[in-house]
């Protein structure tokens, strides 16, 4: 019996490590999907929930996806729904799935082993987009480091001021780290009744949890890029940082203002959102609303009270996202940065896409395409799923969509009164955005096409 033992592991192993060579996405994709099921099986235990009577089975799983895919979007009320118990098991989905399922396999292997095999890289790269595998080791420890430090320290930061508020120290440390890890992971679930409505003009509460969404959604290639060339302690360590740093932040920034100043014009005088804030206050939740559709999902005022102008606008940030290979959804910022820029290209007619002094490959603006053009299928063909199982209007299916796909959170209000089907859809929508749509398909791809012979070349007429 040991020796079948045996031989079953050794067997696993290897269909592991073939599977790690040959199908990266695939067992990322089957690895996510196991760690999903397991956070739903221990939310359907009766301890998960406050009343000991055990969740639905849908609303478990609806639960485990948003956690694990760090979306945020909720059929039950976090705080008063779950139980303590419950409330850890969210926790550690969203721990587990910011920092990659692979990533945190690759983890748990340096720690037995002392050492990263091939496999363990091969794994990792696939999670994080790190195209060469001597940078895999670095980039694990800036991830486990920078995000334990960052979730840490916004935790410190959250902590003195909920004791202000009037939870006892235990509530208050709770909260804190509840907010600093799902704040940083990007995720939008929130412990306290009310969520963060009551914190609306709270500088010391909303700050610390934008800067943790605002720095999780640039991704740990950036974070990793930044801290080793600031290492250099050159002056000019800046110029040094890779083309995709600098798409990354400089698009994230611009985003950012010009997402503040369009949502606060359109609510400034809103009397449901804005309108009775003080000139300090609306300034605050203005930026507070432009971060948080990186992929955070938290919310300083009724998103059901916005303007329907403000929902479109905020559709388009959902949708882009954040940055390659971090916590946040969307079809990524330097996506969007490479479709902009090859526009600009076309239009002054220059042969190339350059930016930074770097001229961009015709393979990287053709995966921008298909990602772009995937990602608008998706949210195109749930939209019309939604709208024929309930009666939403096309703005709320429209939003309750995207924000679903890139992992966002936010909600216009109807996403618990949705019908089972409803709800199935939207958990398998944030699983395909979390994963990637391109990694889904290149996961459910038979084998690569290799082609030696190569047709003629003829140009069809575009516009």
């Amino acid at each position: 019996m040991p020796g079948s033992w045996g031989g079953r592991a050794l067997a696993l192993r290897g269909w592991a490590n073939r599977a790690a060579r040959e199908y990266p996405a695939r067992l990322a994709m089957t690895v996510f999907a196991a760690v999903i099921t397991v956070i739903w099986l221990l939310l359907l235990t009766p301890w998960a929930t406050a009343s000991g009577r055990g969740a639905s089975v849908v609303d478990a799983l609806f639960t485990a996806t948003s956690a694990v895919c760090v979306t945020g979007l909720v059929v039950q009320d976090t705080a008063t729904y779950w139980s303590e118990f419950g409330h850890v098991v969210i926790l550690v989905g969203i721990k587990v799935g910011g920092l990659g399922v692979m990533t945190l396999a690759s983890l748990l292997g340096l720690a037995v082993s002392r050492r990263l095999g091939l496999t363990q890289k091969l794994l990792t790269a696939s999670e994080t987009k790190t195209e060469r595998l001597g940078e895999v080791g670095a980039l694990l420890q800036t991830i486990i480091v920078t995000a334990t430090s960052i979730e840490l320290a916004l935790s410190l930061l959250l902590f003195p001021r909920f004791l202000v508020l009037g939870d006892d120290a235990g509530t208050a440390a709770w909260h804190a780290l509840f907010y600093g890890i799902s704040s940083f992971n990007n995720a939008g679930f929130v412990p306290t009744p009310d969520g963060l409505l009551p914190f609306a003009s709270d500088w010391f509460v909303l700050v610390p949890i934008a800067l943790g969404v605002f720095i999780g959604s640039l991704g740990f290639p950036v974070i990793l890029n930044v801290i080793t060339n600031r290492r250099r302690k050159h002056k000019h360590w800046v110029r040094a940082l890779s083309l995709h740093t600098k798409l990354t932040v400089t698009t994230s920034l611009a985003l950012l203002v010009s997402g503040a100043i369009l949502i606060g014009a359109l609510e400034w005088n809103n009397p449901a959102t804005f309108g009775e804030q003080s000139f300090s206050t609306k300034i605050l939740s203005s930026v507070f609303a432009s971060v948080m559709p990186r992929s955070a999902g938290f919310s300083s005022v009724p998103v059901h009270e916005m303007t329907q102008e403000t929902w479109l606008l905020t559709d388009a940030l959902m949708f882009v996202g954040g940055g390659s290979a971090s916590t946040a959804g969307g079809i990524k910022v330097t996506t969007f940065a490479v479709m902009l820029l090859a526009i600009v290209a076309e239009a002054r007619g220059d042969a190339d896409t350059e930016v930074f002094g770097r001229r961009i490959p015709r393979d990287t603006l053709r995966l921008s395409i298909a990602v772009v053009f995937v990602g608008a299928t998706a949210v195109l063909v749930s939209c019309l799923a939604l709208l024929r199982m309930t009666d939403l209007r096309l703005s709320e299916a429209l939003f309750e969509v995207i924000s679903a796909y890139a992992t966002v959170g936010l909600s216009t209000g109807v996403t618990a009164s949705l019908p089972d089907g409803a709800k199935y859809l939207l958990a398998g929508l944030m699983f395909v955005g979390r994963v990637g749509v391109i990694s889904l398909l290149g996961a459910l791809a038979l084998r690569d096409r290799r082609r030696i012979v190569r047709f003629p070349e003829e140009r069809p007429i575009i516009g």
